[in-house]
């Protein structure tokens, strides 16, 4: 799942992985009802999935750029 093997970015790839150890990290502070850890789990999730925002907005950025490359190159 790293980047080059498929389009997601190693940054996309990294965040979704914090979001899955905050998920993880908030849902065993709900069980064991230690709501610090429960609070720290979703703080970091949250985190991760701003992360991945920011990423998604970059590639997209990114590839409008190369997109208006190309078309004035094309016209060259």
């Amino acid at each position: 799942l790293r980047a080059g093997g498929n389009n997601m970015s190693e940054k996309k790839y990294d965040a979704k992985l914090e979001q899955v150890k905050g998920n993880l990290k908030k849902g065993f502070g709900k069980v064991t009802g230690d709501k610090e850890l429960e609070t720290e789990g979703l703080a970091e999730k949250t985190i991760a999935k701003g992360k991945e925002l920011v990423s998604d907005v970059k590639e997209s950025a990114e590839g409008a750029i190369e997109g208006v490359k190309k078309a004035l190159h094309k016209d060259n």
